[in-house]
């Protein structure tokens, strides 16, 4: 029988309770009811031209194909030479997915991984890097660095290794030093390394001087980290994040034809195809830049007004330099402070529904409106 850990969300059920009890009268419209910074779902409006497209592209009565059509996957190549630093992606190696969390939980599945292979992570991490080893049958194996598996053997050595930057939950962001040293490790010992950058686009640390750019998260598919070849490599992007399609399902993976290539013949057989108004919606999300502008500077103004109260509330953040979430923490245990945040209506995760490496932190999501965050910031006061 398949053993899945507990699905831990459930757990915060008596703080969510507690939250929506809150009631400060001296705060006035803040003082009411849940601020809930526990999951990170977007709350702001989908964009109009990708609502458009794919009002636009309803009449569907045919079959999608699996595999994208070209203009899609060209223009994922295109997205990734003007906002990731990768000129050299090859249309052939793309693949759109039905969200990025399906792809992550079954990509051992669909690498033939199974019983006997380990499937690498990093101990503070996404539960899915987990979930999808043991959906393979495989050996999920948390690790700090690539020193701690020792030397490498049949038993110790990973088939697949997971990377996420910047990551969910701390917000890290790995540099190209540390990801070129990876790859030149995993290519030395046969391992594929997937790369889960979905955040990329919400990149908080300062601009270099004179630019007029906010600062690009480096990918694993940087040819200053891959020396000019995708071989063994695959990168996984949402449009959940940076466009608020959430609810679209709207994601792809890109990287080693050959790899991708495997992919598409399983996916082919399974039926695991992104609708036809969904690619059409990606295709437009792709190409407008303007709308990834509007939602970044939102984040950052919440992200601001929530730091600064976090940091007076006497918590410690820590990385959170992208992504949507604060990485945050006290001497104490992560369900002392979600208890003690609960008592002030806000509701956030423990660190540990990501690892017990995170048992000393929890994760507070930018992901909701200005009116809740100043509410959340007011009573942390």
């Amino acid at each position: 029988m398949l053993t899945l850990p507990d699905f831990p969300w459930d757990s915060l059920a008596p703080y969510k309770e507690r939250a929506s009890a809150f009631s400060a009268p001296d705060l006035g419209g803040a003082g009411a009811g849940i601020v809930d910074l526990s999951v990170g779902t977007p709350v702001d409006p989908t964009p109009e031209p990708v609502r458009a497209a794919l009002r636009d592209a309803a009449d569907a009565p045919g079959y999608p194909q699996t595999w994208g059509t070209a203009d899609l996957r060209e223009t994922v190549a295109a997205w990734f030479a003007a906002r990731r630093g990768v000129p050299d992606i090859d249309p052939a190696g793309v693949l759109p997915t039905i969200g990025s969390k399906e792809l992550v939980a079954w990509l051992p599945s669909l690498l033939g991984l199974g019983p006997g292979d380990v499937v690498a992570f990093p101990t503070v991490a996404y539960p899915t890097y987990d979930v999808g080893a043991r959906l393979a049958g495989a050996t999920p194996l948390p690790m700090d660095s690539l020193t701690s598996l020792g030397p490498p053997t049949a038993a110790t050595t990973p088939k697949l290794l997971w990377l996420n930057t910047p990551s969910n939950p701390t917000g890290q962001v790995l540099g190209i030093e540390h990801l070129a040293k990876v790859v030149a490790w995993a290519r030395e010992n046969g391992v594929v390394v997937a790369s889960d950058e979905c955040y990329a686009e919400l990149d908080w640390r300062p601009r270099e001087e004179h630019s007029t750019e906010p600062p690009t998260t480096p990918s694993l598919l940087d040819p200053r980290v891959t020396g000019g070849s995708h071989e063994g490599l695959l990168c996984v992007y949402s449009l959940s994040k940076q466009s608020n399609l959430a609810g679209y399902r709207a994601a792809f993976v890109a990287g080693d034809p050959v790899l991708v290539g495997a992919l598409l013949e399983v996916r082919k057989h399974a039926g695991m195809i992104v609708p036809w108004p969904v690619q059409r919606a990606m295709l437009a999300a792709l190409g407008d830049e303007t709308h990834v502008i509007q939602q970044r500077a939102r984040y950052a103004a919440r992200r601001d007004r929530l730091s600064a109260a976090v940091t007076g509330y006497g918590l410690r953040i820590e990385h959170s330099e992208a992504g949507l979430y604060l990485w945050a923490g006290a001497e104490e245990d992560a369900w002392t402070t979600v208890s003690g945040l609960a008592d002030r209506g806000i509701l956030v995760a423990p660190g540990s529904f990501y690892g017990a490496a995170g048992a000393r932190h929890v994760r507070i999501a930018l992901t909701a409106t200005d009116e809740r965050i100043e509410a959340a910031a007011r009573r942390l006061v």
